[in-house]
């Protein structure tokens, strides 16, 4: 038995598909932020479809395995800087956490496979079936499955939806589809692409012997109508805005104060901490908002009252409005939150302009981070090490649907840090009165690292999918005010203490993924399985 497991092993060590496969999913991580490839994801699926097409179940189900190993382990490898810095864990321990998320992300492209392949026999013209009987994966399958399996990931263990493909295409030509279909939609767009080039390149460089010239021809003139037509469409889209900017500008004064995360949450750094941000307020009252980070306050809220009375006197006296996150204690109930709060301009419940604890014009954060922001089985896993003992891993949920919170006059859609990579939740809190997106971030845990860069990408994807413009703002970077098209307008780089200021020109209007977007993601991969199983049945009635 054992010999029989240490040939096996052997062979799919050696075995030079395998190494493809994780190799052409290693590279994907180029097309993302910082380095922004995008045509990248053109060309590295299409060569991965040489290996998967085709293939069994089983064969199908590894490479996809493979391939998502080789993705993610390159594309989130930041998130090991937190584990390795942060958690109080030896470095072989880490690496070895750090290979479990890879493993466990690795499944869902494999899921993808397995369904393409299962199910293949319905929905192919031909027979798609090997000689032992079994069905074989059917690449125009695979967008549905695709999608399909990305949703699962999204919502599995509260869901972790980084590196969708389509998140790569935000400075590249099928950002045009964005408000339209959503980042899920160009995922879809992108894999399809890459199966007429893998089906065009098949047929014009392998030439099947058991397919005619003529229908060979025949299919390469289709495959290439197919990319011409989406290559109009594009091109027709790039003149379409579905938002109109209003005469409406306002200033806005973003803060990035450049705390070490070493530093943040240290007893004698409290007050430094509270009066920088202070200070470099104070120089910016002229703006009509002002955004502090991610518990840019690292104190409980009770705690620091007097303080938040101050900073909303200055606020109010300058006709400013000042947004920042704090973590927060409801005593009523004895929960902790992280929370962002509005503080001058006269917006509080008594309509007085003092602030008070626990007024309602406030944020509470829903999609919590596992680890870092609550431990699932936490009475076992917190004796065991410190990573599972971060600062601050004991928060509550707040509500999925919260009011919007009003900041001189301007209704402003809120999410703390990764909740930007969740547009369902985006969009079930956007109303008609939404002016502006902000989403706040502590990014310190990852250091130096792609996964800030990646983060931005992200944030931009919403603006453009919401045709609102949006500020991003960071405790030490990237700190950004995004417009409707999803463009930068102005950033901070990292580890620099700075002040963004400048206008953002607000919009008008909705786009369709925002009217349609929950339809839209579902109706597509039901599309693509009824166009596949139309074709198969209009062939199999044709033979």
């Amino acid at each position: 038995m054992l010999k029989k497991v240490s040939k096996s092993l052997v062979n799919n060590i050696s075995n030079r598909s395998n190494w493809l496969s994780f190799l052409l999913g290693l590279s994907l991580v180029f097309a993302y932020a910082p380095f922004s490839q995008w045509w990248l994801v053109l060309i590295i699926p299409a060569l991965w479809f040489k290996i998967i097409d085709k293939s069994s179940i089983k064969t199908a189900s590894k490479q996809g395995f493979l391939f998502g190993l080789g993705w993610f382990g390159s594309g989130i490898s930041w998130v090991h800087v937190s584990i390795d810095q942060f958690g109080g864990l030896p470095l072989a321990v880490s690496l070895l956490l750090m290979l479990l998320l890879c493993l466990y992300l690795a499944l869902f492209p494999a899921l993808a496979c397995y369904l393409s392949a299962r199910f293949s026999a319905p929905f192919t013209a031909q027979s798609t079936m090997a000689s032992s009987n079994k069905p074989l994966l059917n690449l125009w399958l695979l967008p549905a499955f695709w999608l399909f399996s990305e949703y699962c990931r999204s919502v599995f263990l509260t869901g972790f939806p980084w590196l969708s493909l389509g998140y790569s295409q935000i400075d590249g030509p099928f950002s045009v589809y964005a408000p339209i279909i959503g980042e899920i939609g160009i995922t879809c767009l992108v894999l399809l692409i890459n199966i007429l080039l893998y089906q065009l390149l098949s047929t014009l460089v392998f030439k099947p012997q058991s397919q005619s010239s003529n229908t060979n021809e025949t299919e390469n003139k289709r495959y290439i109508f197919s990319l011409m037509f989406i290559g109009l469409i594009t091109l027709y889209l790039q003149n379409i805005t579905w938002v109109t900017p209003t005469e409406k500008t306002i200033k806005v004064a973003l803060i990035q104060a450049n705390i070490a995360q070493d530093l943040k949450w240290a007893p004698e750094q409290e007050w430094p901490t509270m009066l920088k941000f202070l200070t470099l307020t104070r120089e910016n009252h002229d703006a009509d908002l002002i955004i502090w980070p991610e518990s840019a306050v690292p104190s409980l809220e009770p705690a620091v009252q007097d303080y938040l009375a101050t900073v909303n006197s200055s606020a109010n006296l300058n006709n400013s409005a000042i947004i920042t996150g704090i973590l927060t204690y409801d005593n009523k109930i004895n929960e902790y939150y992280n929370a962002l709060i509005v503080l001058g301009n006269k917006y509080q419940d008594d309509q007085t302009g003092s602030y008070f604890y626990n007024h309602s014009n406030r944020y509470y954060k829903n999609h919590l981070l596992p680890i870092g922001e609550f431990v699932p089985f936490g009475d076992l896993l917190r004796p065991l090490a410190p990573f599972f003992n971060l600062p601050q891993s004991s928060f509550s949920r707040g509500q999925y649907v919260q009011a919007n919170l009003v900041a001189n006059g301007i209704n402003i859609l809120p999410l703390i840090c990764f909740e930007i990579a969740f547009p369902r939740q985006l969009s079930a809190n956007l109303t008609t009165e939404t002016d502006l997106l902000l989403t706040v971030s502590n990014d310190a845990w990852f250091g130096n690292s792609h996964g800030p860069h990646q983060h931005l990408e992200i944030a931009r994807m919403r603006a453009l999918e919401f045709g609102r413009p949006l500020l991003r703002s960071t405790n030490n970077g990237i700190t950004a005010v995004v417009d409707h098209h999803g463009n930068i307008i102005k950033k901070i780089p990292q580890f620099e203490e700075a002040v963004l200021r400048t206008n953002v020109q607000l919009v008008t209007g909705t786009t369709p993924y925002t009217r349609f977007g929950s339809f839209i993601n579902w109706l597509i991969p039901l599309l693509i399985l009824l166009i596949n199983f139309m074709i198969s049945r209009k062939s199999r009635r044709a033979k």
